[in-house]
């Protein structure tokens, strides 16, 4: 593997948790606590190559980890800390491989930083790119699955010192059925490492560039407050973003069923969208936006609120009643919009049939 990219480093990781939990589109764990467990690592000494995806060859074995289960759990529920590198273990020794680099099954939120702590914590580096370009609540919503990579063996582990290999999955719906009850059995969180892929393979399937993205969103978002600057103003420009909605939320609904947070959010319109109202259906991340009961934003296209006067993403388990937000659009990669990924990460696999998807147009920058 060639030494192209850059070193990661510890006044990295802030920007990155602001960037990876914009484009997490309200998923992925809370972004916060991943950046003080990744910095923790950090600050024992440790710095992380980040490996552009053109650099990759067949014979590079590249790892993937990230967390599994809630978001409003996972914010309660601390993980031990080697979670991530006794599930990759398991895969490794099914194989009786080695990885030479991780990458991100998601770029969003807490699942941003996992293959980053792990990665520091085994002296490799980390792959620009993901799985997702964002997140999304299931395992098989992931490019990676979408254009034909294996569903086995993969491995799941708990902070109690548990550790699940599945070695025979049929496919990847039945992965996320059999991950998802143990993550629940677990206590809701979970982590879980996916089969190992090829370099060659990951350079066609990965969403590129993402890890480089969030981090200049996060020094964008911090720069403007530096500045004074409105945040949300500056995001959208820089980002090629679009806005859609400023609102106080009226109501939040959230339930853990399944292993997942669902539920919407209400929102009352302030300034331009005063006397509208808008809602977010939820599932994890942010699928569905209505203003005034029309659709106007959906999944796989990135969802976005930000704190109005800060610019702040929020997560989803974050929200809460009397909040000012900025909702905010941004273009889904190409890979996730072709009639294979549809299927898969469209509305309608969301339990949305009367609903189609009709791309925002333009390309996040």
């Amino acid at each position: 593997m060639s030494d192209k990219g850059y070193i990661l480093k510890e006044a990295d990781l802030h920007p990155l948790s602001i960037g990876a939990a914009l484009l997490g589109t309200g998923g992925g764990g809370n972004p916060y606590i991943g950046f003080l467990r990744a910095r923790e690592v950090f600050r024992q000494g440790a710095t992380v190559p980040v490996i552009p995806l053109e650099v990759l060859t067949q014979d590079d074995w590249v790892g993937e980890v990230g967390g599994i289960g809630a978001p409003v759990v996972s914010a309660e529920k601390f993980e031990q800390g080697d979670e991530g590198t006794r599930a990759l273990a398991a895969v490794e020794s099914e194989l009786g491989i080695e990885v030479a680099a991780m990458i991100s099954g998601e770029i969003g939120g807490a699942n941003a930083m996992e293959p980053v702590i792990t990665a520091a914590k085994l002296g490799i580096g980390i792959v620009d790119g993901d799985g997702m370009g964002r997140a999304f609540p299931e395992v098989q919503m992931c490019t990676f699955f979408i254009y034909g990579g294996g569903v086995a063996p993969a491995a799941i582990a708990d902070e109690k010192g548990n550790v699940v290999v599945y070695k025979h999955v049929i496919d990847m719906f039945w992965l996320e059925r059999m991950a998802r009850h143990t993550t629940v059995d677990m206590g809701a969180t979970a982590m879980l490492a996916l089969p190992p892929m090829r370099g060659d393979f990951v350079q066609k399937t990965a969403v590129p560039a993402t890890v480089t993205q969030a981090v200049h969103i996060g020094r964008t978002v911090l720069k403007a407050r530096k500045a004074r600057k409105n945040v949300v103003e500056t995001v959208v420009e820089e980002t090629g973003a679009k806005l859609f909605f400023t609102g106080k939320i009226t109501d939040i609904r959230r339930h853990l069923v399944g292993g997942f947070a669902r539920g919407e959010a209400i929102l009352s319109g302030l300034g331009d969208w005063a006397g509208s109202e808008a809602k977010i259906a939820i599932q994890n991340e942010n699928l569905v936006l209505w203003v005034d009961g029309v659709p106007v934003l959906m999944v796989p296209d990135l969802i976005v609120n930000l704190e109005l006067d800060t610019g702040e993403p929020l997560t989803t388990e974050v929200l809460r009643y009397g909040q000012r937000l900025a909702v905010i659009g941004l273009p889904a990669h190409d890979l996730l919009k072709t009639e294979k990924a549809l299927e898969i990460i469209g509305p309608k696999a969301f339990g949305y049939p009367d609903l189609t998807y009709n791309p925002l147009e333009g390309k996040a920058k």
